[in-house]
């Protein structure tokens, strides 16, 4: 496929934020000043035994208490209810337990490995990380934004020093698959001090450690939508508009290529609708024409068995025993010419004095 090149122009974008901390540092807080921040309507799903309630004075929210096991499914489907019903910001709190947790990645892959691949780890992680990656790809994809709470610890390495063993802190370390902080547009880490410290932030809006606040918020909503107005469509739309040229029979790579698009991510919001009433008549159209073919078929079909009735007749009468009655008997069963068929084959029995 042809790759386009075009002017490089960011796009209004949904927020893809994680904070990571040790417990105590105020995540659960931190997430919902921001979510207060960017406003709209906002819904926490709760891995830590409801505790995000204890802040429903901070701001109006939605909770949903989530229950082991916690199985990469059972997340996807918290963040597809949070889209259908409508959210503007959902908070996972935490997406540590969908690796760590009771029933999470690594104790399915410690099941896996024991019973179905007998020891074989790597056996059991070809199956376990397909269902962590759709875990990923729903949030990436989503069309609400996602802020998202990890667990830390303190990460240790054992040093040399004049000889002697010396253990020292190299800082934080998320609960969550190595790479986690690669999938988001900001990580901020924080201390137990409550400080945040952006260890990713394409946002460039925590340039210095400072308390998480609601102006926080405000400034990721004025950076959200600060971007061009000919937005691509979002997760969701490109999952709808594949699926309908799937259906529709349209070979997408081609489609993208005739309209200078690198993939159906590149279509825009304001073309979506547009493009997809056009797929949608397509799909009529197709559904016409094969209905009609059907159609013509099954006249065909019926044209051949009356005709076929009128010449089984003839045969009947002209049978010269009773096994010559079998073919057109056998041949019209099931047929809606079946009784009178049998009926024709009894009254030449009958004529001839086959029947004993």
């Amino acid at each position: 496929m042809t790759v386009f090149f075009k002017k490089a122009q960011r796009k209004n974008a949904k927020l893809r934020l994680a904070i990571a901390g040790p417990t105590g540092a105020g995540k659960t807080f931190g997430a919902l000043l921001l979510a207060k921040g960017i406003g709209g309507r906002i819904a926490v799903v709760d891995t830590e035994n409801s505790s995000a309630e204890l802040y429903d004075d901070v701001v109006d929210f939605e909770h949903a208490n989530l229950q082991p096991p916690y199985t990469p499914e059972k997340f996807i489907e918290a963040i597809k209810a949070a889209e259908n019903a409508g959210f503007d910001t959902l908070i996972i709190d935490s997406i540590t337990h969908e690796w760590s947790g009771v029933g999470g990645c690594l104790e399915i892959v410690d099941k896996l490995a024991s019973t179905t691949f007998k020891g074989n780890s790597w056996g059991a992680w070809s199956q376990v990380t397909p269902r962590h990656r759709k875990f990923i790809d729903a949030m990436l994809q989503s069309s609400i934004n996602i802020i998202v709470t990890l667990r830390s610890k303190m990460e240790t390495i054992q040093t040399n020093d004049n000889g002697k063993k010396k253990v020292e802190k190299v800082g934080m370390k998320a609960e969550q698959r190595e790479g986690i902080e690669y999938e988001f547009t900001t990580v901020l880490d924080l201390t137990h001090d409550n400080l945040a410290t952006a260890t990713k932030d394409r946002t460039r809006l925590f340039t210095e450690p400072r308390p998480l606040s609601e102006n926080d918020g405000v400034l990721l909503k004025q950076w959200l939508t600060s971007g061009s107005a000919n937005t691509c469509i979002n997760g969701n739309q490109f999952l709808e508009l594949e699926a309908l040229m799937q259906q529709a029979g349209i070979d997408i790579e081609k489609y993208c290529s005739k309209r200078g698009l690198n993939s159906l991510h590149d279509v825009l919001q304001q073309k979506f609708d547009e493009t997809c009433s056009g797929i949608q008549a397509i799909i009529q159209r197709n559904q016409q024409a094969h209905q009609a073919n059907e159609q013509q078929l099954q006249a065909e079909q019926d044209a051949r068995l009356d005709s076929d009735y009128q010449m089984a007749l003839v045969d009947i009468q002209k049978a010269q025993s009773v096994d010559d009655l079998n073919k057109p008997a056998s041949y019209f069963r099931g047929s809606k010419y079946e009784i009178q068929i049998l009926n024709a084959c009894q009254a030449k029995s009958d004529m001839e004095g086959w029947t004993a």
